[in-house]
């Protein structure tokens, strides 16, 4: 064959002294990443996955995607994901065959459960030595993870054919774009990766491949218009993830337009300004006593808007959400499945049926809306003197205060699994912020100017929750847009499990502030004990100064102990500069997270 330049874009000519290498698979895979704007992929390299690296080195060269190395694959699962969620494509990940493959499962389970788009490949042996015992085989001969991703992937198969390159890659990240949105794999065998091609400019245009479709019943609509018009009272619970990201003004305007007081699922909650007159909280797991209120006190209509309606958001499957007065609106099927005994379902792109909805409702007459929504109320009240506290060990609440008080405007806030998460939920709210245009309607559709990712300032799991999360997904958050000042709240045990992931935001010079919650415990495992009355067994951690660990890498840390230390910190110092910085935040480890819900949920509450 031969030789060609590579082209510095998928079918455009190569840049003079651009290194010449006869094309591979490796890089039209490569070509068709690059077609999707993608920047990184995020690994850890490995024999089998070798030839895909090598031509991520060429892309590197002429300005193309090119490679960030993860510290575990887990992690770098968790970077595409964080990745995704930030920029709006698809989060791209590799690992090697064997272990490379099964370390990358869980953070490809946790994209699958979390309806993230990302796009994994593995590597294998060359498809002659499969059955003879190769090193780390891993097809149907061997330890089968193909079988193990199958249960975790909207698409999954090997290629074993270059023939096949093509049309499985192209399938695999149409699946990973379209609802029900998730992860798709390919298995890689390392013959197949290096086989020569004759041109590595893609035949097929992703562009119009992974267009989404507006997908509105118009007829749903107008009967759901109705069904508002008739309501006195509506309350809307907003949902979180790209769909409702991408809607969230339309959204914020139909509440507006019909004064409906709205909650948010705590994965919504990022998606609003928390101080909106008609905002009453998260609903669900860690969630406030004002939106359980608004929904006990039986609305006319509850509009659920892009939620799962699993445990943490329908509040453990909670009566006054799941009932007939409740309309479901949602692109997923397996949403709407969880919700029958809804007195409608409208299934469409959330955004498209939203702004059909306030065109219907702009031309109708609401001479039945109730004017509720005047004033914000402090759903946090009952709770003030933990919330403003001065005692050292730092309070938990207090430390969600200055954090939310000190970080810019544009901050997104990544909430890792266990107390994190609770505390997070319940307890951050920014002060300045996303205000002004946020819920802009009319700015926000003048011009067509949409958002691409979930555009959420705060960033927590629902569902499949693995510890460790936060900490690359804030990573591949930053590398996405490193303009955007990242901020990861994770506890000890989580950092003690993925913790070296840090060295990966010092290699990228990644502006992350790691504020690890130092209690010498895997907290929410510790209150769960003490709430059940079970055995008080298995919490415990070392005392560990996570600032010396740091330091070790390079990376300037702190250790603070009280919100005076909180107030010392130079914060636009740490923000201004190219570079992770931790926090080692010694908590009071005393003070129970709301995690009550969870408790009911397990049976075991005391």
């Amino acid at each position: 064959m031969n030789n060609i330049v590579l082209p510095g874009r998928a079918g455009h000519a190569g840049e003079a002294g651009a290194t010449v290498h006869p094309p591979e698979v490796a890089d039209l895979i490569v070509a068709y990443i690059e077609q999707l704007g993608v920047e990184y992929v995020f690994g850890v390299p490995g024999g089998a996955i070798e030839p895909l690296y090598n031509a991520l080195a060429r892309s590197a060269r002429r300005g193309g995607p090119r490679h960030v190395l993860a510290r575990h694959e887990a992690g770098a699962a968790f970077m595409a994901d964080g990745y995704a969620r930030e920029t709006g494509k698809i989060g791209v990940c590799c690992a090697t065959s064997g272990p490379g493959a099964t370390n990358l499962l869980t953070g490809v389970a946790c994209s699958y459960d979390n309806g993230v788009p990302m796009l994994a490949i593995t590597g294998q042996p060359a498809l002659p030595s499969f059955g003879k015992r190769a090193l780390q085989e891993s097809a149907c001969t061997g330890v089968n993870t193909l079988g193990m991703f199958r249960h975790c992937t909207r698409y999954d198969t090997l290629v074993s054919h270059v023939d096949q390159v093509e049309s499985k890659l192209v399938n695999a990240l149409m699946r990973a774009s379209k609802a029900p949105r998730g992860p798709s794999h390919l298995s890689m065998p390392v013959d197949i990766l290096r086989s020569p091609i004759e041109s590595m400019v893609p035949s097929y245009n992703l562009r119009s491949l992974l267009h989404r479709p507006a997908l509105v019943d118009d007829a749903l609509v107008r009967s759901l218009c109705e069904e508002i018009r008739q309501a006195g009272r509506t309350v809307i619970l907003i949902g979180g993830g790209h769909s409702c990201g991408e809607s969230i003004e339309a959204i914020i305007k139909l509440a507006e337009m019909t004064e409906s007081c709205f909650v948010t699922s705590p994965d919504g909650k990022g998606l609003i300004n928390t101080r909106h007159r008609l905002y009453r909280g998260v609903f669900g797991f860690a969630g406030h006593q004002t939106a359980d209120q608004v929904l006990q006190d039986e609305p006319d209509l509850i509009l659920a808007i892009g939620t799962t309606l699993g445990e943490w958001t329908s509040g453990a499957w909670s009566a006054a959400v799941l009932n007939q007065r409740l309309v479901h609106i949602d692109s997923s099927e397996d949403h709407l499945l969880r919700s029958p005994m809804a007195r409608l379902h409208v299934r469409g792109r959330i955004r498209s049926v939203c702004e059909r909805l306030i065109e219907m409702l702009s031309e109708a007459k609401l001479s039945n809306v109730s004017q509720i929504g005047l004033k914000n109320p402090d759903y946090m009240l009952h709770e003030r003197d933990k919330f403003v506290s001065d005692a050292s060990p730092i309070k938990p609440q207090r430390l969600m205060r200055e954090l939310s008080r000190l970080c810019p405007s544009r901050t997104r806030f990544f909430a890792d699994a266990g107390n994190s998460t609770a505390w997070a939920i319940h307890y951050l709210q920014p002060h300045d912020r996303r205000v002004a245009r946020q819920h802009d309607y009319a700015a926000r559709n003048d011009g067509g100017k949409r958002r691409k990712g979930d555009a959420g300032w705060l960033r927590v799991l629902m569902d499949f929750a693995p510890m460790g999360w936060a900490i690359g997904a804030a990573i591949g958050c930053a590398r996405g847009n490193p303009k955007c000042p990242v901020v990861c709240i994770t506890g000890d045990g989580s950092y003690l499990m993925n913790g070296q992931e840090i060295s990966v935001a010092a290699a990228e010079q990644l502006t992350v502030v790691f504020v690890v919650l130092n209690d010498s415990a895997l907290g929410m495992v510790k209150h769960g004990q003490r709430l059940a009355g079970a055995e008080p067994t298995a919490f415990e951690l070392p005392t560990v100064d996570f600032r010396m660990q740091a330091d070790s890498l390079g990376i300037p840390g702190h250790i603070i102990h009280s919100p005076e230390d909180m107030e010392a910190l130079d914060m636009a110092a740490i923000f201004s500069r190219k570079g992770p910085t931790l926090l080692d935040v010694r908590i009071d480890g005393e003070e129970v997270p709301p995690m009550s819900l969870r408790m009911k949920t397990l049976g075991s509450a005391q």
